[in-house]
């Protein structure tokens, strides 16, 4: 069955390529933000049963103009909730972090420009799944670069909310501190941004072994690697895995509060090429400031 849904992303996904992206308004992204890990990142907020979305959208997570979304199709659209119906698209997707975290970003600092999020998480995922050259792994590369393709702007950060799935096996749990940090490693050389800054979810819930898989989040000592507590946020019932909707809003809250923290003022750049042959003029300008 789990081989059935991968086979399903792996034609879906196939059917788009960077060469797709629709420059309507790409060339207003500047600050792009990839959305990616499992079920909570990819948003569960107000879905009923895994049927259903009630649809409520609260005031934090609204659509403005200035936030954009990488569709499947790799077309710029403003963004609205779900932000991830169509990456995610075998199950039923509600409220994530993304939207109120690019909501609350531009509340405190106006002058960001716009925000354009790439969604790329994928419920009910495995650390090792996102292994490179994965089908999971590979996607959130060639969308990244598509977001990138045409148009002004730069990656300016990984969201991370993954884990829940090792905290099912003690040998996934062992292993997982290894596997995020070669995660980690692989997509900043893939992406040709060695400081890119990836702000990672410490887990609310999970299996047997969560804590484990926590302890391993929270002591990831990479450059540039800043991890946020999700513990103690409200959970859904039945299940009591998935964050609930007000949740998701302080979740993205907490996000925003640690990008801010991380984001350097740096030049903006307007083609992918420029972008490939100044990567060590960036480090340098990083390190200068």
């Amino acid at each position: 069955m789990f081989s059935l849904v991968f086979l399903m992303l792996l034609v879906h996904f196939s059917l788009v390529s960077p060469q797709s992206l629709s420059t309507d308004n790409a060339l207003h992204v500047k600050n792009i933000i990839i959305l990616a890990g499992q079920s909570n990142m990819a948003g569960r907020g107000g879905v009923i049963n895994n049927t259903t979305w009630d649809g409520i959208v609260p005031p934090e997570c609204r659509p403005n103009p200035l936030i954009l979304r990488l569709s499947a199709a790799l077309t710029w659209q403003e963004a609205q909730e779900p932000l991830h119906r169509d990456i995610d698209f075998t199950k039923i997707c509600g409220v994530g972090p993304g939207m109120a975290f690019s909501n609350s970003v531009l509340q405190r600092d106006l002058g960001i420009g716009v925000i354009g999020l790439v969604p790329c998480a994928i419920g009910g995922t495995n650390i090792s799944e996102w292994r490179r050259g994965g089908i999971l792994y590979n996607q959130l590369v060639v969308r990244a670069q598509a977001a990138l393709h045409g148009g002004g702007g730069m990656i300016r950060a990984i969201l991370w909310y993954q884990g829940e799935s090792d905290a099912l096996d003690p040998e996934d749990a062992k292993l997982y501190k290894k596997r995020l940090k070669k995660f980690i490693t692989h997509v900043r050389s893939d992406l040709r941004s060695p400081l890119l800054p990836f702000i990672q979810v410490a887990l609310a819930s999970g299996g047997a072994y969560v804590d484990i898989i926590r302890k391993a989040q929270l002591e990831i000592d990479l450059p540039n690697v800043r991890c946020v507590d999700a513990k103690g946020l409200a959970l859904q019932p039945p299940d009591n895995l998935h964050l609930t909707t007000a949740a998701q809003v302080e979740l993205g809250t907490m996000l925003a509060d640690a990008f801010l923290q991380t984001m350097a003022p740096l030049p903006v750049r307007s083609s992918a090429p420029q972008r490939f042959r100044n990567i060590f003029l960036d480090l340098l300008l990083r390190l200068l400031r």
